[in-house]
């Protein structure tokens, strides 16, 4: 096996996945829901999926939207009280077929959640019935050898959160003051706040 082609084969099958995603209507309406949101983002997902749904939180507070993860297994177990009247709940699954993330996405309606996304690329998938805004991934091939591995979707899925997120921070109008207040620390807080100070 030659190491060095099986990693470039890797990174090319997921730039491909990534760049075969087809941004339309439903991906606007979705930043205009977030945009719009009068409660909470909440963010979920289990297995792999969970943690791009933990991260998709984190950035979507560093750009001046509050978020939080909620771990739907978690959720069963009375996590789920976090979820409120006007709240908008993003779930995360390739397969739409998980079952405590379908649980989360219909229960979390119970609590007043207004919006429920889903990310999801299965055609058959699940969460696509449950979903008021169905982001399409688009049918994947992972270039793991034993085709299982989720690489290539994980990397659709953080490349969607990431589109979300950014572009949410522009149509919210968000400045670089903005980011510095929510960065006090480290370099990327260091430099929201000195690179427009005069030399």
């Amino acid at each position: 096996m030659d190491i060095q082609e099986r990693m470039r084969a890797v990174l090319a099958a997921e730039a491909a996945a990534i760049s075969r995603v087809q941004i339309d209507d439903t991906f606007e309406q979705a930043v205009i829901t977030l945009r719009d949101c009068r409660g909470k983002v909440l963010t979920t997902g289990i297995g792999k999926a969970g943690h791009i749904a933990r991260k998709f939180a984190a950035t979507l507070c560093s750009t001046a939207t509050p978020a939080d993860f909620i771990h739907p297994a978690e959720a069963a177990h009375g996590d789920l009280g976090l979820a409120a009247k006007g709240d908008v709940l993003i779930a995360f699954s390739t397969s739409g077929k998980s079952r405590e993330v379908l649980e989360i996405s219909e229960l979390a309606r119970h609590l007043g959640v207004a919006t429920v996304i889903g990310v999801t690329s299965h055609p058959d998938s699940e969460l696509r019935a449950l979903a008021d805004i169905v982001l399409d991934m688009g049918v994947i091939e992972e270039p793991c050898p034993l085709g299982l591995t989720p690489s290539a979707s994980m990397a659709v899925m953080l490349a969607i959160s990431d589109a979300i997120a950014l572009a949410l921070m522009e149509a919210k109008g968000v400045t670089r003051e903005d980011y510095g207040l929510r960065h006090h620390g480290g370099y990327l807080g260091r430099k929201a706040r000195t690179d427009n100070l005069p030399t």
